[in-house]
């Protein structure tokens, strides 16, 4: 009986989520499919907004990778203290790309920009 109840109201909000929807894009004239462009372009136009994302993935991507390839050749260190160094060098590079990241978004929008 309670479930039934909980599916009933679950179901009501869904509908009127999915009205709303409808009414909010026949009153603003935007489709919903103007967003879903697919993966690479939306990665693309985020790439071309905040360059510094790209390079912090990569970054990221590449410690890893080189911390996966060492663990091979480790040599007699342990293999917590192998992956502990690994985690604060991936964290160190991606807490000073972000902010190098926001000092150059700092740069330019308060700096950079063309005085009217």
């Amino acid at each position: 009986m309670i479930m039934a109840s909980i599916t009933q109201v679950l179901e009501q909000q869904l509908v009127e989520v999915i009205l709303e929807t409808i009414t909010l894009t026949m009153a603003t004239g935007l489709s919903l499919s103007s967003y879903d462009k697919g993966q690479g372009s939306k990665f693309i136009r985020k790439a071309k907004e905040t360059p510094f994302v790209p390079i912090v993935m990569a970054g990221f991507a590449a410690i890893v990778g080189y911390g996966l390839y060492k663990l091979k050749n480790r040599g007699n260190t342990k293999m917590s203290i192998h992956l502990i160094h690994m985690r604060v060098a991936a964290q160190g590079f991606v807490v000073g790309a972000m902010t190098l990241g926001m000092g150059y978004s700092m740069y330019k929008e308060f700096w950079a920009k063309p005085k009217p």
